[in-house]
């Protein structure tokens, strides 16, 4: 058993799984370099390159230039399949190829794919890669069907399909890319602010992709049973739930009955309000012009941000188990308890001293991430904190779109 243990420690999944990222965003750099990745059939400078290729991999989605208007449809493909590859997890995508190709997967790899998609055990790890990838390209799938419905009679047969594929994929691994930008750059979703389909069609994408993998095989498995799923399940739905409609009734009810926004009716103030409510939380999509949201709504989206999704799933951000344990830990004081309490299951105080330690170190590169901005580029502080709320949640929203040098 010792001896397990030892060899379990010298193994360090993360050292796998960083170098595979890093791997990754190499290889994408450098065929976004060629001079076929650009519509002007130039080589593109390698900081763009290397920004482009790490904002895919990360599935950030901030851009230097309109992805529609600067890349050709190669430098798409390699955006797409970075993000894919990104969403889905470097050691997942390489599990994955072992699988097809009928290569036995040792005792490492499967303790490294465990720390890579949150799994609660080494155990059954192979079934839940199966799982996962049949699950991600199902949803994918009838995402892309669902938005070639209204791409395919507006831009064409395949080009349609080539738009409904590209956004299903980036909202699934809460990305944010969009080739939207023909006409205006930039402008991500707004065109169809008052779509329905487009919309929810989206934003169930975001949601799915952003509650994580293990929360998948609970619903799948135990359906409404709710009781018969794991506590960390419990939480990431009930706070995401709590999340939404929250996020919902803040834009709904005030944000989107200011006066700047007198132009929406009460059908499409619903629709955004709800949209903007997921979007934030690291998929980076909006419906409506940001620019024109008060101070107090830009607050409660950097707060969005920050949160993100769950763990094990395609978001970023600080992890909704991360804020269920803080605000119940909170709550046990508030009511004199010992110990924080969910669904009459006592929380480890390991539990807390890390959550508090990962919410300490999020919160404080957010604010450094956030000063640094202002103080260099002499951007507001608001803006900043909103700039960097979005580098570090993976969200891709931004009001300073970025200029790199040459």
């Amino acid at each position: 058993m010792q001896l397990h243990r030892n060899k379990r420690k010298s193994i360090n999944p993360t050292r796998y799984i960083v170098l595979g990222f890093g791997a990754i965003i190499l290889l994408g750099t450098l065929l976004l370099h060629l001079p076929i990745s650009a519509q002007d059939g130039q080589m593109t400078p390698w900081l763009t390159c290397l920004f482009t290729a790490t904002s895919a991999t990360c599935v950030t989605g901030l851009v230097v230039h309109d992805t529609m208007q600067y890349w050709s449809e190669f430098g798409q493909a390699v955006i797409l399949l970075l993000i894919q590859i990104g969403g889905m997890g470097v050691v997942t995508v390489a599990v994955a190829i072992f699988i097809f190709s009928g290569k036995r997967i040792g005792l490492k790899q499967r303790w490294v794919m465990q720390e890579s998609i949150s799994a609660p055990q080494v155990g059954g790890i192979i079934r839940m890669t199966g799982f996962i990838l049949r699950t991600a390209l199902a949803i994918e799938a009838l995402g892309a069907l669902l938005l070639a419905v209204r791409f395919c009679p507006q831009f064409g047969l395949w080009k349609g399909l080539w738009y409904a594929v590209f956004h299903a994929v980036s909202a699934f691994c809460n990305a944010g890319f969009d080739l939207m930008g023909s006409e205006v750059p930039y402008s991500s979703l707004t065109a169809y602010g008052a779509d329905p389909l487009v919309c929810l069609t989206v934003a169930g994408l975001i949601i799915v992709g952003g509650i994580g993998f293990s929360t998948w095989q609970d619903v799948a498995g135990n359906g409404r049973r709710l009781r018969q799923y794991r506590l960390q399940s419990k939480l990431i739905l009930l706070f995401t739930v709590l999340l939404l409609a929250g996020g919902t009734l803040y834009f709904g009810l005030y944000e989107f009955g200011l006066p700047q926004w007198e132009g929406l009716d009460s059908g499409e103030r619903a629709l955004a309000a709800f949209f903007q409510a997921v979007s934030p939380r690291t998929a980076g999509f909006n419906s409506v012009d940001l620019t024109q949201m008060s101070e107090l709504g830009r607050m409660v989206t950097i707060l969005l941000m920050l949160t993100g999704g769950s763990p094990g799933s395609t978001a970023g951000g600080f992890k909704t188990t991360t804020l269920a344990v803080l605000v119940l830990s909170a709550w046990a004081v508030f009511r004199r308890r010992s110990n924080a309490e969910c669904f009459g299951r006592r929380l480890p105080d390991a539990v807390l001293r890390n959550a508090s330690a990962i919410f300490w170190l999020y919160l404080t590169l957010f604010f450094l991430g956030g000063a640094l901005i202002c103080c260099i580029d002499g951007v507001p502080l608001l803006d900043a904190l909103f700039e960097s709320a979005s580098a570090i949640g993976t969200v891709a929203v931004s009001y300073t779109h970025l200029t790199l040098p040459t």
